[in-house]
């Protein structure tokens, strides 16, 4: 019974980075894709390189940090991640559906304490704090989630604000340069994006085959990064276009020194929090970085509405998966 639930977790997981790419891998495609710096394809062929490239090559901080999100009994933490990944799997899919940007950490996050609270009650959750500067269960995740897209857009803000300043007498000689330099800040977005997003659910898969006795301690295997990285940029190639349009186009026309500075604002942020451990949305960043970036230009061109359409789903995903989790949990255990 037990290898039945832990393919129906792998199975799961595998959907949700398949989802997450409809979402966060594509923001490492928006901006360069809005400013003509790349054709479509060679910026999927990017991304997909560097998203691979980055749960393999770095460590494993944030697959640790979510894999110690629920603390109970081995026989249920199977069960608890099933359905878990299915109420975070569904809402990515809605908010795919609708062209929203949301968070697929809040979807996770808010799947995993719902399914947790109504398998077991409050003690099955890991609630934790802060270590330092390392966030440590639900409660340090949530303040990673919500400081950086506040970090992103000031970054945002100050890289164009800057950029700007440096370059006030310079021609249109330099939007090629600028349009090249697109193609590293992508790949730098990419890998730091597979060194946190892919992670999350290494972390889960590896919690699963720990509590099945499949593996002896919590250490990613090979083929887990291989396989979260892979089906995370499938997604991106198979659906992640509704979110390009959303981030490129419908928040702020950015033009190329925008996508060069909003690109690398992110990178600085994603990469730093996947350095402390801090599962943090690449759409979160992303997107704030953008507002940041049209900000500093002029910000009567940001389309506010869409940015409030954003910010709604955002405030929405987790308690609404929360939910989603619990009642998928609750079925399980009475259909057992």
């Amino acid at each position: 019974m037990e290898v039945w639930w832990v393919a129906v977790v792998v199975a799961l997981a595998l959907a949700f980075d398949l989802t997450n790419g409809f979402h966060d891998s594509s923001n490492s495609l928006a901006a360069p894709v809005a400013t003509r710096a790349m054709t479509p394809g060679q910026a999927l062929a990017v991304t997909t390189v560097f998203t691979v490239l980055g749960p393999i090559v770095a460590g494993t901080a944030v697959a640790d940090t979510v894999g110690g999100l629920v603390e109970i009994d081995s026989g249920e933490v199977l069960q608890i991640l099933a359905a878990a990944l299915l109420a975070a799997v569904g809402w990515n899919l809605l908010t795919w559906w609708l062209g929203l940007p949301s968070s697929s950490s809040h979807a996770l996050v808010g799947g995993l304490v719902g399914a947790g609270l109504a398998t077991a009650g409050a003690g099955a959750v890991n609630w934790g704090g802060l270590d330092g500067w390392r966030p440590v269960g639900v409660l340090g995740v949530l303040v990673a989630l919500a400081a950086s897209p506040l970090i992103g857009g000031f970054a945002g803000w100050a890289a164009d604000a800057s950029a700007r300043r440096a370059l006030r007498r310079a021609d249109r000689r330099v939007a090629g340069p600028l349009k090249a330099g697109q193609w590293a800040t992508s790949a730098a977005l990419a890998f730091a994006h597979g060194t946190n997003d892919a992670q999350k659910t290494m972390g889960l898969i590896t919690l699963a085959l720990v509590a099945a006795g499949a593996l002896p301690a919590f250490v990613v295997p090979i083929w887990v990064k291989i396989a979260c990285a892979v089906a995370m940029t499938v997604g991106t190639a198979l659906g992640g276009w509704r979110i390009v349009r959303t981030v490129g186009r419908g928040i702020y026309r950015i033009r190329p020194l925008d996508g060069l500075a909003s690109q690398g604002a992110s990178t600085v942020v994603i990469g730093g929090a996947a350095a402390l451990g801090a599962p943090v949305s690449t759409t979160h960043v992303v997107a704030s970085s953008v507002v940041g970036v049209g900000t500093a230009r002029r910000r009567r061109h940001v389309r506010w509405r869409v940015v409030r359409e954003i910010l709604l789903a955002w405030v929405v995903t987790l308690p609404a998966c929360a939910v989603l989790g619990a009642v998928i949990a609750w079925l399980e255990g009475a259909l057992r």
